[in-house]
């Protein structure tokens, strides 16, 4: 079972790999501190006038505070869970070959809605019991679908998703332009020396920490930089990662983007829209004896365990897309970003109409489609 960790009443939201925020404040805090120990403090010392090098000790401190807040507020937040059904639904909507279902026949694969004025087809996840909606996709990770789904990440051990995606965007471009800080004052720090001591070498010897900082941050900012880089083109483009790697993989670039409704609606959407509040009540009581049943108690649902076989696929499969992050990041600050294969690129075009998937819509070629659990 997925294990979800609650703090403050449900207030604090960690997901199931929340012991990697350690690793990811340790490679933030550790750079911070050697940076204000050993070249700011002494940075301070080389103006005549001492509140600018102060200023720089201090806006790097509160720089620092900044980034880890947003590190926080995008770990601890409810990224967009859908919240499951306790059975599956009786009725279903936009589908034509039955309204009502029978006991024994298996629901509907998908079914189709009308996304600004054009036809999109959701599919039914079965573990949640429910039919996703637009943009929506199941982590296997966290084992939840989640709205407006862009990826899960390791870095920060939760899913990226519609409730979250803006503090995630502003913590890995504040982190860039941390680097950026960091390594400028070191360098300047490192200039300074040269100036007093003659040679760079002699520089070297009086502050090894510059040299160290001025080449971690470097190699940080081929990561975060291009990452950033990648997520404003995405931004531009109103896609997620997810719907990125799908569409790029299954039908190259001539793929009607449904979502799409200029650049500049696509950045106010991500900054100035208003945040939903969650659906789930992480606060509330749980009843342990709630029923299974259906409404009319003409279908149960029986709880399958997950094989750890299948679950180990999913999980690979997902995380494959981070790995896939880094490649992108890494690429970003050499060239623009280009054909970018996704994992299905040896599937069989498909006959169907552009506009029955939409982005980010699991569908019928989905590489490794999630364990079937639920018995009629």
């Amino acid at each position: 079972m997925t294990k979800w960790k609650f703090l403050l009443d449900g207030r604090l939201i960690f997901g199931p790999d929340a012991k990697s925020l350690i690793i990811t404040f340790t490679l933030i805090l550790v750079p911070v501190v050697i940076f204000c120990v050993f070249v700011a403090s002494n940075l301070a010392h080389k103006f005549t006038t001492g509140s600018i090098g102060y200023a720089i000790l201090v806006l790097a401190v509160v720089f620092t505070i900044y980034v880890l807040f947003l590190l926080l507020s995008t770990s601890t937040k409810d990224p967009g869970i859908v919240p499951r059904n306790s059975h599956p639904p009786e009725e279903v909507s936009g589908y034509d070959s039955s309204a009502s279902i029978d006991v024994g026949k298996p629901l509907p694969r998908t079914k189709e809605i009308i996304v600004n004025g054009l036809p999109v087809r959701v599919k039914y996840c079965e573990t949640c019991m429910l039919y996703r909606p637009p943009r929506c996709s199941h982590c296997s990770v966290c084992n939840n679908c989640v709205e407006r789904f862009d990826h899960h990440c390791p870095w920060v051990g939760q899913c990226i998703g519609k409730r979250n995606y803006r503090c995630f965007f502003l913590f890995v471009s504040s982190t860039a332009l941390l680097c950026v800080y960091v390594f400028s004052m070191s360098a300047l720090y490192l200039k300074l020396l040269v100036d007093d001591y003659g040679t760079a070498w002699k520089a070297i010897k009086v502050s090894p920490a510059s040299v160290a900082l001025m080449a971690y941050c470097f190699v940080s900012l081929w990561f975060v930089g291009g990452l950033t880089g990648f997520h404003l083109y995405l931004i531009s483009r109103n896609q997620t990662t997810y719907e990125n790697f799908r569409h790029r993989g299954l039908r190259g670039d001539n793929r009607i983007n449904v979502y799409y409704r200029g650049c500049m609606n696509s950045f106010l959407e991500v900054f100035c829209s208003k945040i939903e509040p969650s659906k789930n009540n992480f606060r509330g009581y749980v009843h342990e004896g709630a029923s299974k049943t259906s409404k009319g108690g003409n279908i149960q649902v029986t709880e399958v365990d997950i094989s750890d076989e299948d679950r180990r696929v999913k999980v690979e499969d997902d995380l494959e897309i981070g790995d896939d992050l880094i490649k992108i990041s890494q690429r970003r600050n050499s060239q623009d970003i280009g054909d970018i294969r996704g994992r299905g690129s040896d599937r069989s075009p498909i006959s169907r109409s552009e506009l029955d998937f939409g982005f980010g819509l699991e569908s019928q070629f989905s590489s490794r489609s999630e364990s079937r659990h639920s018995g009629w």
